[in-house]
């Protein structure tokens, strides 16, 4: 099976290449620094030509309103290279609890690329992960002043980047969902409790104080980043990871 992974140098696009091509099926990977710009469509139609299905890990660089307008252009410039380039099958990674998350517009244009693959011509599969393990540290150093790390009691259920990585390739290599698989972790923290454990694990000096205003997870309400009942729980435990 030829698979293009649009954003196949990244994290997450890096092992599902790696995997899917271990697998025994043609993996190419994407990007910027191949020469495919999903904004412009520069290098898209050739990326995907011959491709039977096409996976979508492309992010948006930043978090603010540009967000929505990455995401809209590149989801309907992606669609319309496949459809012509004959694809059958277009696979995205998104966020788990994204579509409860109003407050926050990065996650308001999760779910606008979402519906602009849902409506569009091709069979579809949408994969929606809860946070990643490996982004805790950045999620600490955003509200990070000093020696402090504020952070709210935010519950989350990190996912390790390995783990996303073999169910988006065994997604991929598989026939269309045409509907969302969402997917988890095995443990649910509050994300305060979350920044200790990887500051006792790995110690550099700063300590955690419980802040329920702090970073944009304080816009989160109840549990709606964790998993739902029907979430596929994915092996790593966070401490396993962190050691």
């Amino acid at each position: 099976m030829e698979i293009a992974v649009i954003g196949g140098t990244g994290l997450i696009g890096s092992q599902v290449v790696k995997k899917l091509n271990a697998a025994g099926h043609e993996a190419v990977p994407h990007s910027l620094s191949t020469g495919v710009d999903v904004i412009t469509g520069q290098g898209l139609a050739e990326a995907v030509v011959g491709a039977d299905v096409v996976v979508n890990l492309t992010n948006s660089p930043t978090f603010d309103d540009a967000s929505r307008t990455f995401f809209r252009t590149s989801m309907e410039n992606l669609l319309a290279a496949c459809h012509k380039g004959g694809v059958g099958h277009v696979a995205i990674l998104s966020i788990v609890g994204a579509d409860q998350v109003s407050d926050l517009v990065y996650y308001q244009a999760k779910v606008l690329q979402e519906s602009v693959l849902k409506a569009g011509p091709i069979p579809y599969s949408i994969v929606r992960a809860t946070q990643f393990m490996e982004f805790i540290d950045a999620v600490m150093s955003w509200t990070t002043e000093g020696d402090t790390v504020r952070l709210p009691t935010t519950p989350l259920q990190p996912i390790a980047a390995q783990d996303i990585a073999d169910i988006v390739a065994e997604v991929a290599a598989g026939p269309p969902l045409n509907g969302t698989l969402n997917i988890a972790g095995p443990d649910v923290f509050p994300l305060d409790e979350l920044g200790r454990i990887t500051l006792n694990a790995h110690p550099d000096g700063r300590t955690v104080v419980t802040d329920d205003t702090a970073g944009m997870f304080a816009a989160v309400h109840g549990n709606a980043l964790t998993a739902k009942s029907d979430a596929r729980i994915a092996p790593t435990h966070y401490s396993d990871w962190l050691s």
